[in-house]
C-alpha cells in the first residue's frame, strides 16, 4: 500500500492542455474531438484543480490501463467456441441468495453479486472464512462449467467493506470530499481493496461519482462534492487505489473498479433517487461527466449505469438503462470506453416496454451485464429467444461477451487460483485499518462555529455528552453498513469500532465523561463543558430522499432541538457534534451552540473526532465543506450562483480558530417548501410511502389482534394472524408493503399522521389517491380503499372488483379521485390517514409508491367512485 505516496508523477495530457490543443487545430469537418489523459498531480497524486476549461462535446479519454496486446486474441478464440446459452450466462448476474454454487454450473453465469445486507447463510456475523467458503464454491462451480471461464463477484463496498462483519468502515464520500485529499482517496480505496480480497470477492461497485444538486436526494452523502472539479480528482484516485494503479493487469492487491452511476444521478430534479436530470448536454459533458473523465483515465474497467432518466425539451432519452446514446453513443464510442457495462439492481425493468425479466431494448443500447438478482432464469431464456428472434443482434451479444472476457483478463481472474488461496484471504489485517480511518475522520470533520476558542477542551475538562448519536457506531456509519439502509445495527455489530462517545472516554478518562443521551436529570453547571451529538438516523438510496420535505433539522429530527434546550443557556459552553449525510438547515441548533462541528458519516473510527475536540490529541481541523450549506429551509439546490448559503463552498475554520457566526434568523417555514393545505390549490404531490414511510406519516396493520394498530418496522414487517406483512419490490428494490391477508379474519394496512392535516387544497386540485400495486391474489372478499379523517370520520370506496380485474403479477397503477372520498364524508381539513386497505377475506399485494396527486382526479384511469 501506498500509505501518503510521493511516487513521480505520471506525465499526460491535462483537461486544459487537451482543450487548447483541440481548439488551436479544427480540422476541416470542425474542431478536433477533445482528448484527456492523466492529470496534472501534485504530491503524487491527481491535483484538484483551480478550474476547469468548458468542453464542447464529449472527450476521448485515454485510459492508463491497456491490457496486454495478447488477450484481443485470446478473446476471440474462446468466444468462438461459445454457445448462444454460454454467452447469454456470462451477462447475466444473479444475487447470492437466489442461487446455489450448482446454478452457477448449470447455467454459466459470468458473475454474481450480493446486494446491501446480503451475506453468506443470511449470516450478519458471517467471518471472512465464510465468505471464502462461498467465493470458493462458486469459482469451483464455475471452472465445471463447458468453458471454464471464472465466475467473478460483485459486492457494494462503498466506505471499506462496509457489509462484512468487522471490518474498518470509513468515513461516506461526503466526508471524504470536506478532506480535499485525493492521496487520502487512494489509499482509502487501495485498503478497501484489500478488505475486499479478505473475503473473496473480485469486484468493488465503487465510487459514485455524482455531483449532487439538489441535497434532497437521500443519496448525497454518496457524492464527494457539488463541485466537479474534486469528483474529478477524486476520481481518478479512486480508481487507482482499488486496482492496484494497474496498466496491463490488476495486481494482486488489487479489485475491479465501477465507475458509477452513469449519468446524471446527482441532477435529478428535486432531488429525487432514480428521478429525471433536466441538464443540457452541455451540463452533462461539463459538471456530471467529470468524475467520468477521471474515473476512466485512471483505467475503470467497469462502469454502472443510471436508475435516472435524461429528459429536457430538447432530450428525450428517458431512462439511461434503455439509452443507446448514453451507453453506446457516449460512452464507449465519443468516450471511448472498452470496458463492460452493468445494470444497477432491476433497472432494465425501468425501461419503458421491459419487466426485470426482459429487456432487449437494454442489451442493445449497449448493456453488457445486468444485474437481475431473482428472476435470472427468466431472464436467460427470454434473452435466447429474443437472439434467435432477431431482436437483439447476434453481433451485440459478441461484443457484450468480448468486453466481460476483457475484463475478467485485465483484472487476472483466468490465472488466479481460487479465492481462498489469492492475496491477503482470510487476513484479520486485511479488514482492520483502523489509523487509516482515524485519519480520515480527522481530515474529514468541518468546524463551522467556535465563540471565543470553546475548542479545543483542556486535557484536564471534565464534560456532560448528551445526544442520540454518541454511542451510537450505526448513526455515524449510516447507510450501506452490514445492511442496505444501515438501520438494524446495534454497537455490538462493530466489535472493532469505537463510538464519539468511547473516543471522548478514551481521551479523557471514563470517569471524566458523563453520557445522558436525552440530558434529563443531568446539571450542565456540574461540567466544564457539553458535547452534544445529534444528526439524522441511517438511509440509503430513495429512502433518504426528502420530497418537498424542509432541510430544517428541527422538523426532521426535533429530539436534537430539545436535547440542546436542557444544555445551551445553563452558564457551561456548548459543543455539537453533527452526523449526517447532508448539509442541513440548523439555525436553531447553530444558534444554541458555542462551537458546531460537522462530523457527517465518520464510520466505525470515532475516536477521530474525539482527536479534534481535544487539545494535545491533533493538531486541529483542516476540513473544507464540499457542499454548500443553506441558510434557510427551503434552499435549494445551493450552487446555483445566484444563491447565497450561510456557509460557501470551501468554508471551515483553520486548526480551532475562532469564528463566531452571530445569531441567526430561526424562522421556519412549516414542514413542507410547497403545501396544499387550507383553502388554496395544491400543485405539488403529496408522498405518504415512498420505500418507506414519509414523515409524518407511519405504517400499521391493524386486526382484531390489535386494532390500534401495529406500527411496520424500518425491516418493513409486522404480523397478526389475520394480516402480515414484508418488504417486496414493485418498481425497485424493496419499495413496496408486500400485505397478505390469512382469510382467517378482518385486517388493515394504512398509514397514518399522528395528528390531522388541511388538505382542502388536494380537493381544489381535482386531485387522486394514487398508487402503484402488484396483485399476488386476487380478494375472495369485498375489499375497501379508505381515508380517515381521525376515527370514526372516514370515507371508503369498494376496490374489490378494481383489483380483481388486476394481472396477477404484473405491476398496475391505481388512482381514487379524492372528491369521491370528500363526497362520502371524508372531512378533507382533517385527515390524518390518507391511505388504508381494509378487507375480512384472503387476499395478497404489494403496494408502493403511495401518493396524492392533483389533477389526477380528471385522468382517463381514474376508478370510478361506486
Amino acid at each position: 500500500m501506498h500509505w501518503r505516496s510521493t511516487l513521480a508523477a505520471v506525465l499526460g495530457l491535462t483537461l486544459a492542455a487537451s482543450a487548447t490543443a483541440a481548439a488551436a487545430a479544427p480540422e476541416a469537418h470542425g474542431p478536433k474531438q477533445p482528448v484527456i489523459g492523466q492529470p496534472r498531480t501534485e504530491h503524487g497524486c491527481a491535483r484538484i484543480e483551480k478550474s476547469l476549461p468548458a468542453l464542447k462535446d464529449w472527450p476521448k479519454v485515454e485510459s492508463q490501463l491497456k491490457g496486454d496486446r495478447r488477450d484481443e486474441a485470446r478473446i476471440k478464440a474462446i468466444l468462438k467456441d461459445m454457445t448462444l446459452a454460454e454467452k447469454v450466462g456470462q451477462m447475466t448476474q444473479p444475487e447470492i441468495a437466489a442461487i446455489t454454487p450448482a446454478d452457477v454450473t448449470t447455467y454459466g453465469f459470468g458473475s454474481v453479486l450480493n446486494g446491501g445486507g446480503s451475506w453468506p447463510g443470511a449470516n450478519k456475523k458471517a467471518t471472512p472464512q465464510d465468505w471464502l467458503k462461498l467465493a470458493d464454491a462458486y469459482w469451483e462451480a464455475s471452472k465445471q462449467t463447458r468453458t471454464k471461464i471464472p465466475v467473478i463477484w460483485g459486492i457494494d463496498a462503498v466506505h471499506g467493506n462496509n457489509n462484512v462483519f468487522g471490518a474498518t468502515v470509513f468515513p461516506h464520500n461526503i466526508g471524504l470530499g470536506a478532506a480535499h485529499d485525493p492521496c487520502l482517496i487512494r489509499d482509502i480505496n487501495e485498503a478497501t481493496a484489500e478488505q475486499i480480497r479478505a473475503t473473496g470477492q473480485d469486484w468493488a461497485f465503487s465510487p459514485t461519482l455524482a455531483v449532487v444538486r439538489d441535497d434532497r436526494w437521500g443519496r448525497t452523502y454518496e457524492g464527494f462534492s457539488e463541485d466537479p472539479r474534486i469528483t474529478r480528482a477524486y476520481g481518478f484516485e479512486a480508481i487507482k487505489g482499488l486496482q492496484d494503479n494497474a496498466k496491463k493487469r490488476i495486481g494482486e492487491d488489487g479489485v475491479i473498479a465501477t465507475a458509477k452511476h452513469f449519468i446524471g444521478d446527482g441532477g435529478t430534479t428535486g432531488g429525487k433517487d432514480q428521478g429525471v436530470n433536466p441538464s443540457t448536454e452541455q451540463e452533462m459533458i461539463n459538471i456530471h461527466g467529470q468524475g467520468y473523465y477521471g474515473a476512466l483515465a485512471a483505467g475503470a474497467q467497469t462502469v454502472m449505469i443510471s436508475f435516472n432518466s435524461w429528459t429536457n425539451d430538447v432530450i428525450n432519452e428517458g431512462k439511461v438503462h434503455g439509452s443507446k446514446y448514453v451507453q453506446t453513443g457516449i460512452l464507449k464510442e465519443k468516450m471511448g470506453f472498452d470496458g463492460l457495462l452493468v445494470s444497477d439492481w432491476n433497472g432494465i425493468g425501468q425501461v419503458t416496454g421491459c419487466t426485470n425479466a426482459s429487456c432487449p431494448q437494454a442489451i442493445n443500447a449497449g448493456m453488457d451485464i445486468i444485474m437481475v438478482p431473482n428472476d435470472w432464469k427468466a431472464f436467460i431464456a427470454n434473452t435466447v429467444q429474443q437472439v434467435e428472434s432477431g431482436q437483439i443482434p447476434m453481433a451485440r451479444i459478441d461484443d457484450a461477451v468480448t468486453r466481460i472476457l476483457r475484463v475478467k483478463l485485465r483484472a487476472g481472474t483466468f490465472d488466479a487460483p481460487k479465492p481462498s488461496q489469492r492475496e491477503h484471504a482470510g487476513e484479520q489485517k486485511a479488514l482492520l485499518h483502523k489509523e487509516l480511518a482515524r485519519e480520515a475522520v480527522r481530515e474529514s470533520a468541518v468546524l463551522l462555529k467556535n465563540n471565543d476558542r470553546v475548542l479545543p477542551l483542556s486535557k484536564r475538562s471534565k464534560v456532560l455528552v448528551v445526544g442520540k448519536s454518541a454511542d451510537n457506531i450505526g448513526n455515524q456509519s449510516g447507510g450501506w453498513t452490514l445492511s442496505w439502509q444501515g438501520t438494524g445495527n446495534t454497537n455490538a455489530d462493530f466489535p472493532n469500532g469505537t463510538s464519539i462517545l468511547k473516543g471522548i472516554q478514551d481521551s479523557l478518562g471514563a470517569a471524566n465523561v458523563t453520557f445522558a443521551e436525552t440530558a434529563d436529570n443531568v446539571d450542565p453547571a456540574q461540567f466544564d463543558a457539553v458535547i452534544a451529538v445529534i444528526g439524522e438516523t441511517p438511509y440509503a438510496e430513495g429512502v433518504g430522499d426528502l420530497g418537498k420535505r424542509t432541510l430544517e433539522a428541527a422538523r426532521l429530527y426535533p429530539q436534537d432541538l430539545a436535547v440542546l434546550d436542557k444544555v445551551s443557556g445553563k452558564g457551561k459552553p456548548v459543543i455539537t457534534v453533527y452526523v449526517g449525510g447532508r448539509a442541513l438547515y440548523m439555525n436553531k441548533e447553530l444558534n444554541r451552540s458555542d462551537a458546531f462541528v460537522a462530523a457527517w458519516l465518520p464510520g466505525t473510527e470515532g475516536g477521530g473526532i474525539a482527536d479534534l475536540l481535544i487539545k494535545g490529541r491533533h493538531n486541529g481541523f483542516s476540513g473544507k465543506l464540499s457542499y454548500s450549506w443553506p441558510r434557510s429551509a427551503c434552499q435549494t439546490p445551493l450552487n446555483d450562483p445566484s444563491q447565497d448559503p450561510l456557509f460557501k463552498l470551501g468554508y471551515g475554520l483553520r486548526d480551532w480558530q475562532t469564528g463566531n457566526v452571530g445569531k441567526l434568523d430561526e424562522s421556519s417555514p412549516g414542514g413542507t417548501c410547497s403545501g396544499g393545505g387550507g383553502g388554496g390549490t395544491a400543485t405539488e404531490d403529496l408522498e405518504v410511502f415512498n420505500r418507506a414511510d414519509v414523515a409524518p406519516y407511519k405504517s400499521f396493520i391493524g386486526s382484531p389482534e390489535n386494532w390500534g394498530g401495529t406500527e411496520i418496522g424500518p425491516d418493513g414487517q409486522a404480523s397478526h394472524a389475520e394480516i402480515n406483512v414484508v418488504q417486496s419490490d414493485v418498481n425497485v428494490q424493496q419499495d413496496a408493503l408486500k400485505t397478505t391477508w390469512t382469510g382467517t379474519g378482518a385486517g388493515q394496512v394504512y398509514l397514518q399522521s399522528p395528528t390531522g392535516s388541511d388538505l382542502r387544497g388536494y380537493g381544489n386540485a381535482n386531485a387522486a389517491i394514487v398508487f402503484d400495486v402488484i396483485v399476488h391474489q386476487a380478494p375472495a372478499n369485498r375489499t375497501v380503499v379508505s381515508a380517515h379523517c381521525v376515527y370514526p370520520c372516514m370515507a371508503e370506496v369498494d376496490a374489490t372488483q378494481a383489483f380483481r380485474n388486476l394481472p396477477i403479477g404484473q405491476k398496475a397503477t391505481v388512482k381514487l379521485s379524492v372528491n369521491c372520498f370528500a363526497d362520502k364524508g371524508l372531512d378533507l381539513e382533517n385527515v390524518n390517514t390518507p391511505f388504508l386497505v381494509y378487507t375480512d377475506g384472503a387476499f395478497q399485494a404489494s403496494f408502493a409508491n403511495v401518493r396524492w396527486v392533483p389533477k389526477a382526479g380528471a385522468d382517463p384511469d381514474v376508478l370510478p367512485c361506486t
